[in-house]
């Protein structure tokens, strides 16, 4: 435990909870103004995007419906790997508006995988909210329509995301030293 607080300690906050919450606030007001009206069907990106979930649902003035789909590259690693599905929504998705809900656009294989299993599933439109978009030159697919904040090409934790499944808790978006990977 000592070792696992130390990675906080080391760790260079990115972002406070007062930065992620007017993201947030923005991410909304642009969501609000756009899906108003389609009673679309919000899918969290589990783990990751829960906390991020939690926080900018109550600032949705529309009604929605909401599940969570869960595939993961990371696992409790610091390296993506291959892509592990472990629950795909009890919603139906067949002409529905989906909005996933993610955590982190990194390299986009995740989020290109979850746009086309929507797609397969039927679904009227599939757009995509991130919390983070990880700045460098080694992405694939469509962008997320809808940013919160950027952070470098360095590996980050807190509000949700992990280090070794650890962390999620952290007060803020940290960036791990060099040193602790």
């Amino acid at each position: 435990m000592k070792q696992l607080q130390q990675i906080l300690d080391n760790a260079e906050q990115l972002y406070s909870l007062v930065q992620i919450d007017e993201a947030l606030d923005n991410i909304a007001k642009l969501l609000n103004q756009q899906f108003s009206d389609s009673n679309p069907l919000i899918l969290c990106v589990m783990n990751g995007s829960v906390i991020t979930t939690g926080h900018l649902l109550p600032k949705l003035t529309f009604p929605l419906e909401l599940d969570y789909i869960h595939v993961t590259r990371y696992g409790d690693k610091t390296v993506g790997g291959d892509l592990n599905w472990l629950h795909q929504p009890a919603s139906e998705l067949k002409d529905r508006v989906v909005i996933l809900i993610e955590d982190i656009f990194d390299q986009g294989v995740t989020l290109e995988a979850l746009r086309q299993y929507c797609d397969q599933a039927g679904a009227k439109s599939v757009s995509c909210v991130t919390l983070i978009d990880k700045i460098h030159s080694n992405k694939m697919g469509k962008s997320p329509e809808f940013v919160g904040l950027t952070v470098p090409d360095r590996y980050i934790f807190g509000f949700g995301m992990d280090y070794k499944s650890y962390w999620r808790n952290a007060p803020g978006i940290y960036a791990i030293s060099g040193d602790d990977l």
